[in-house]
C-alpha cells in the first residue's frame, strides 16, 4: 500500500554558473534550431499517403526508309528497325546453330521438337551446306537466319519522334486527383511544348529521352534497349505551401554491352501474311526497338496535429544531449577539479553491494585515506588498497567540538602505552591487542613502527574527555538522560576519532578504527558486563 501511495522523481542538482548556464542555453538553442530545420525540411508535421496512378504513352512520328525487296516504306507512330525474310510453309533443314546435326536418318527422330526448333522433325537427315548435315523440319521455310542487325539502324530518323505521356494520380487518404497534363496546359501549348525546354511538358522527343538516360540514340537504335522513365510526385497539400508537380528522370535498365550479356538490347518478331497462287506466305520481321518502362512513385503530405505532437515528443530526447555534454565537460580537465568533484558527489549517490563492504582507513604515518575491501578471512591490516583519496575535514563537527572543548587538567604531550601482553605481529605502534576477528586487526600505523596515536594528548582530549563527550551528546540530543551511559560515550568517542582522523568519509565507504584506539576507548568507558559488540557493518566500526 505504501508503494502505491508514493511518488518517485529524479533528483536535480542546480549549479549557479554563468559559463555553464550560457553553454546550456546555447546548446539548447542549437538543438531547437536543428529540430525545426529537420521538421520543415522533411515535413514531419504532415500525414503522408502513397500515390496510386495509371499511365499511358502515345508515339507520333513519320519516317521513310528502304527495305530490301520492298523498296521505300513509310513508317509512322512506330520505332522498328531490322531485317526481313520471306517464308512459306514446307520442308527445310534446320540451321546448325539451332538444329540437330546428323550423319544418318537414324540420328533424327520423327515428330521431335524443342524450344530452339523452328518446326517438327521429319526424320530425314539432309544437307544444310557443303560442310554440315542437319535434321529436316516441317515449318516456315527457309528457317530464320541469325543475321546481325544492320548498321546504321534503318529507322534512324525515329530520333525526332515524340512521346506523349499521360499520367493520372490519386491520393486516396486526401481524395486528391491530378494529371501530369496540368489544368493550365491548353491544346496550343501541347502542340508547341517540348521537354527539352520545359520541365513540365509531358511531350518528349525520343532522342532527348535517350540522351538524358546517358545513351546515344544512333548506337542504341541498332540493337535496341530498355529506358526507364521515372515520374516522381512529391506533393504538399497544405494551403499555404501547396505544391504538386511531377519530376521526370531517365535511366537505362538493360545491359548494353554485347560482349557481357547474351541477347543484348531489345527485339521482337512479327509477320505479315499473304497468299500467292493459293500458297500462304509471310514476311518475317525481326524488329529492334527502344522500349520505355514508365514508373510512377511519390507521396503527398498534409498537416496533421497528431503527427506534429508525435514528432515533438520524439525529439524531446535530443535535449538530453545538453546534459550529457555538460556532465562530461564538468568531469574533464576543462572544469575546476574541486567544483567538478563536488558536483559529482552531490549528483551521484553510490550504493555498495550488500555482499561487498568498502572500508576507509587512516594511518597516522600517511596523509591520505586508503580504501580497502573487507575480507572475512584476511586481517584488515594486510588488506590490499583499492584506492587512495585525499582527506576532507569535517568542518562542522570540528567547530562544534572546539566550541564545547573545556580546559581540563593539563595533559602531557604523550601517554605511555597501556600495560598489556606483548602486541601481535601485525601491530606497528605497540598499543594493539589481539582480536579473534580479522576485521578488527588494524593498527594506527602502516609502514614504519612508531608511537601510537592513542597515546597522544589530542586523542585524550577529543575521544576520552568525559565532559567534552557529554557536552557533544547533549549538543546532538538535548533530551538525553544525564549522565550518559557507557555505550553512548563510546559511540561519541568513536565519532570523535572518525571526525579527527578521517574527516568526512566517502559516502559509499565505512570508516574503520584502529584496534589500539578501540582498546583505549573501551578501557575509558567500559561495559558493565565486559561485553562489547563485534565488528559490524554500521556507520562506525565497533561498539
Amino acid at each position: 500500500m505504501v508503494a502505491l501511495c508514493s511518488y518517485e522523481t529524479t533528483k536535480l542538482v542546480r549549479i549557479h554558473s554563468v559559463r555553464l548556464g550560457s553553454l546550456k542555453w546555447t546548446l539548447n538553442a542549437t538543438v531547437l534550431l536543428f529540430i525545426c530545420l529537420v521538421m520543415l525540411w522533411n515535413r514531419k508535421y504532415q500525414q503522408f499517403d502513397q500515390v496510386v496512378s495509371s499511365v499511358t504513352a502515345k508515339v507520333k512520328g513519320v519516317a521513310h526508309m528502304q527495305l530490301p525487296g520492298e523498296g521505300g516504306v513509310i513508317w509512322d507512330e512506330a520505332d522498328y528497325s531490322g531485317f526481313l525474310q520471306s517464308q512459306k510453309q514446307g520442308r527445310c533443314p534446320e540451321p546448325p546453330s539451332s538444329g540437330r546435326r546428323c550423319q544418318h536418318h537414324s540420328d533424327c527422330e520423327r515428330g521431335a521438337w524443342d524450344q530452339r526448333s523452328h518446326g517438327i522433325q521429319t526424320g530425314s537427315c539432309v544437307k544444310f551446306d557443303a560442310l554440315a548435315r542437319t535434321c529436316e523440319v516441317v515449318g516456315w521455310c527457309p528457317v530464320e537466319a541469325k543475321n546481325k542487325p544492320p548498321r546504321p539502324a534503318l529507322l534512324a530518323s525515329a530520333e525526332k519522334f515524340t512521346v506523349l505521356i499521360k499520367n493520372n494520380i490519386r491520393f486516396p487518404a486526401f481524395n486528391f486527383i491530378r494529371r501530369n497534363i496540368l489544368p493550365e496546359m491548353t491544346e496550343s501549348y501541347l502542340r508547341k511544348c517540348r521537354r527539352a525546354n520545359d520541365s513540365l511538358c509531358p511531350i518528349f522527343m525520343l532522342g532527348d529521352v535517350v540522351n538524358r538516360a546517358g545513351e546515344n540514340f544512333s548506337t542504341m537504335a541498332v540493337e535496341g534497349g530498355v529506358i526507364g522513365i521515372q515520374i516522381k510526385w512529391d506533393c504538399d497539400l497544405d494551403h499555404l505551401t501547396r505544391r504538386c508537380l511531377p519530376a521526370y528522370s531517365f535511366r537505362r535498365l538493360d545491359q548494353k554491352e554485347s560482349n557481357k550479356t547474351l541477347s543484348p538490347g531489345f527485339n521482337f518478331r512479327f509477320a505479315k501474311y499473304r497468299t500467292v497462287d493459293g500458297v500462304e506466305e509471310r514476311t518475317l520481321y525481326k524488329a529492334f526497338g527502344i522500349r520505355f518502362d514508365i514508373m510512377v512513385f511519390g507521396q503527398a503530405g498534409k498537416f496533421s496535429f497528431i503527427q506534429l505532437i508525435i514528432y515533438i515528443g520524439s525529439t524531446l530526447s535530443y535535449y538530453a544531449l545538453t546534459t550529457i555534454l555538460l556532465d562530461w565537460l564538468i568531469g574533464t580537465s576543462c572544469y575546476v577539479a574541486e567544483e567538478g568533484q563536488n558536483y559529482s558527489e552531490r549528483k551521484v549517490e553510490s550504493i555498495p553491494d550488500k555482499k561487498e563492504c568498502i572500508l576507509c582507513v587512516s594511518y597516522v604515518d600517511e596523509d591520505d585515506i586508503r580504501l580497502v575491501k573487507m575480507s572475512r578471512k584476511k586481517r584488515l591490516q594486510d588488506a590490499k588498497s583499492i584506492g587512495v583519496q585525499a582527506r576532507r575535514e569535517d568542518i562542522g563537527h570540528m567547530t562544534a567540538t572546539l566550541c564545547l572543548l573545556t580546559e581540563p587538567r593539563s595533559f602531557p604531550a604523550t601517554f605511555s602505552q597501556p600495560c598489556s601482553s606483548p602486541p601481535p605481529s601485525w601491530c606497528k605502534c605497540g598499543g594493539c591487542s589481539a582480536s579473534p576477528i580479522p576485521q578488527e586487526e588494524l593498527c594506527c600505523r602502516r609502514g614504519s613502527e612508531g608511537p601510537c596515536v592513542a597515546s597522544s594528548a589530542l586523542f585524550h582530549k577529543l575521544s576520552l574527555q568525559r565532559t567534552l563527550l557529554e557536552a557533544l551528546i547533549l549538543y546532538r540530543e538535548p533530551f538525553t538522560p544525564t549522565p550518559p551511559d557507557g555505550a553512548a560515550l563510546r559511540r561519541c568517542a568513536y565519532r570523535q576519532y572518525v571526525a579527527w582522523r578521517l574527516g568526512e568519509p566517502p559516502a559509499d565507504c565505512r570508516p574503520a578504527i584502529p584496534r589500539c584506539c578501540v582498546t583505549r576507548i573501551r578501557e575509558a568507558f567500559p561495559s558493565p558486563g565486559g561485553r562489547y559488540g563485534a565488528f559490524a557493518l554500521a556507520k562506525h566500526a565497533a561498539t
